[in-house]
């Protein structure tokens, strides 16, 4: 389920005790709800572009960069795969894992890690998508086309726009998902997207990997305002 009132969602854990829950669930972002049915998967015959090798890139910023104060996100704008989505608010299911979209009514919107920092703070945020529904194609179905400079823009609900560029695109298999390195604060504002990637597995229904974007925060800007 999703909290459409951050404001109304339980405190955050503490954040050691948090991402040493995360590191137990390695993986469950997207993966255990990302399955797609057998005969759709079939009769679709669509593959998400997969990050290449020269895309691979860094996970982190070499220097700190700039910063902004906590804004709850609004939307993302991914110009280079043509993406634009409203952002839902998403936390944690009662087994410790990350909520995600639901792929009957939400395939088409990502959604923040209401637990990570807001887009443009100090640390960590994250957002996640589905790469495809029942339906077909999803909102992060092309993630994987991203390359290092594509620029990824959040807007904020105080009206500034984050704008991040990407510093790298990698995929892990499920069971080396480095939850740690991904959720873990940072001392710079940095931005992380999430969805499934690699190979469908038909016998459990479920992706075999993550496709992770790692940006930073390079500007930001106000509706008129001159870039």
């Amino acid at each position: 389920m999703s909290w459409p009132n951050s404001e109304f969602a339980p405190a955050p854990a503490r954040p050691g005790a948090f991402r040493a829950r995360l590191a137990g669930v390695a993986g469950a972002v997207l993966l255990a709800s990302g399955a797609i049915i057998i005969a759709v998967a079939l009769l679709i015959q669509q593959h998400a572009p997969q990050p290449s090798a020269a895309a691979a890139g860094t996970t982190g910023s070499a220097a700190k960069g700039p910063s902004l104060h906590r804004s709850l996100p609004v939307s993302v704008d991914i110009p280079a795969i043509g993406v634009h989505s409203q952002l839902l608010h998403l936390g944690v299911s009662a087994d410790g894992s990350i909520q995600v979209p639901s792929l009957t009514t939400s395939a088409d919107e990502a959604a923040w890690f209401k637990y990570s920092a807001t887009p443009g703070e100090i640390g960590a945020s994250v957002i996640e998508g589905h790469v495809d529904s029942y339906q077909g194609p999803a909102v992060f179905f092309r993630l994987g086309a991203l390359r290092p400079g594509d620029t990824i823009d959040v807007t904020l609900a105080d009206g500034v726009t984050a704008i991040f560029r990407v510093t790298g695109v990698r995929e892990y298999a499920k069971e080396e998902f480095p939850a740690k390195a991904i959720y873990s604060a940072t001392d710079y504002a940095a931005l992380r997207l999430i969805t499934c990637g690699g190979t469908f597995d038909y016998a459990t229904h479920h992706y075999l990997s993550s496709t992770v974007v790692f940006a930073s925060l390079t500007s930001s800007s106000r509706p008129g305002s001159i870039q």
